[in-house]
């Protein structure tokens, strides 16, 4: 990206990646949220800009609402829009005259945290190739509500080694929970232990989390879709969470989909407020 070299750590007024911060200070995050109202008219004369693909539905949908309901302005941008031979130094130079945060979703983390860098207003990082924070967030959030005690219990990352299946094993090294992947050896991902047997994989735990299969990869993963009788083998009391979009007949069948094991289509409510929330922390710390 345009000759830039930075290291894992961003700026830590920006939310780029999970392990930038401290369990405590993630988990205060989830405090912001518990009383979002509490900071009404918090945006009031503030412009965050967004860089987002017009396929992006619910954390787009999430941010926008999340941004007027407290207040503050939204300006959308195609992410296109940063691939341009101007220096991206010199795009943030001037942005930041006018805009108090961007949020961006780009394939490439290190164009954030060049952006980082670059400003001195925040950077939120709304999807990379390499993870996706924000979703993790929220669905950590949810799984505190509606679980005892959700950072003992165990996850099971069924799918292959992508943004998803990173951000998965991002927030166990973040939160300290147990993680691990079912998938054929060669789509394990780094750091996280790998049973190629779902049937065993998936004994045990109680979170299971899927991504959808990629076009080219269906036959690799015919034994890895779950299904009621899958899920059966999971301790009592599991709950499946497919990460959007999941497509029935692939990862997951049309039975548990409409079984008591699906989370359910409200699971990811809480994007709202934990995006609200994660503004709120950002725009409150020091630079």
């Amino acid at each position: 990206m345009q000759g830039f070299s930075f290291g894992k750590m961003a700026k830590m007024n920006s939310f780029i990646r999970l392990t930038d911060y401290k369990k405590s200070e993630l988990l205060e995050i989830f405090e912001i949220a518990d009383s979002i109202e509490q900071y009404d008219g918090f945006l009031k004369g503030k412009t965050v800009v967004m860089f987002f693909p017009s396929s992006s539905i619910r954390t787009r949908v999430a941010f926008e609402k999340g941004i007027y309901l407290l207040g503050g302005q939204s300006v959308l941008f195609e992410p296109a829009t940063l691939d341009k031979k101007e220096d991206i130094r010199d795009v943030c130079g001037y942005l930041q005259n006018w805009a108090d945060a961007v949020i961006v979703r780009y394939p490439d983390i290190t164009m954030l945290d060049g952006m980082a860098e670059a400003m001195k207003i925040p950077v939120i990082n709304a999807l990379t190739d390499e993870n996706h924070p924000c979703e993790m967030m929220s669905d950590l959030y949810t799984l505190s509500k509606i679980r005892s005690d959700y950072l003992k219990d165990k996850y099971l990352f069924v799918g292959v080694d992508g943004n998803i299946g990173r951000a998965w094993k991002e927030a166990s090294d973040a939160f300290g929970f147990e993680l691990t992947q079912s998938a054929p050896a060669k789509y394990k991902i780094a750091g996280v232990p790998c049973n190629e047997n779902l049937k065993d994989a998936i004994a045990g735990k109680d979170i299971i989390c899927t991504d959808s299969i990629p076009s080219d990869m269906p036959d690799d993963f015919k034994d890895y879709r779950i299904s009621g009788s899958v899920m059966e083998s999971a301790n009592k009391g599991a709950v499946l969470n497919p990460c959007p979009p999941f497509y029935r007949g692939e990862e997951v069948t049309e039975d548990v989909i409409d079984s008591d094991y699906f989370v359910g289509y409200e699971f990811k409510k809480s994007l709202l407020k934990v995006q609200q929330a994660i503004l709120i922390y950002c725009l409150s710390k020091e630079c």
